[in-house]
């Protein structure tokens, strides 16, 4: 099975989600996709969306973060983070 997390994302403010979450137990799940979805009207400013889809692997617990940060040398690192615990039954 997968499972998908939908963040806000405002690319035109220089932040962006990471592009690969980390995952505590690979094992247990793995990132298959990560993809930015544009504002659904082109304003300058408008918010977008970030979709990760994950599948899952084996029964078990893990944990899943992403950290939204401005990537360029000296840029706000860990402005938001999202942290998730995913048990697959």
């Amino acid at each position: 099975d997968s499972f998908t997390v939908t963040l806000c994302s405002n690319a035109s403010t220089g932040f962006q989600w990471s592009e690969s979450a980390q995952i505590g137990d690979q094992t247990v799940v793995r990132q298959t996709n990560h993809e930015v979805v544009p504002p659904g009207k082109a304003m300058p400013g408008a918010p977008g969306q970030e979709v990760w889809t994950f599948e899952a692997l084996k029964k078990g617990t893990s944990t899943i973060s992403m950290e939204y940060s401005r990537p360029w040398e000296g840029g706000e690192k860990a402005e938001w983070t999202f942290n998730l615990t995913v048990a697959v039954k």
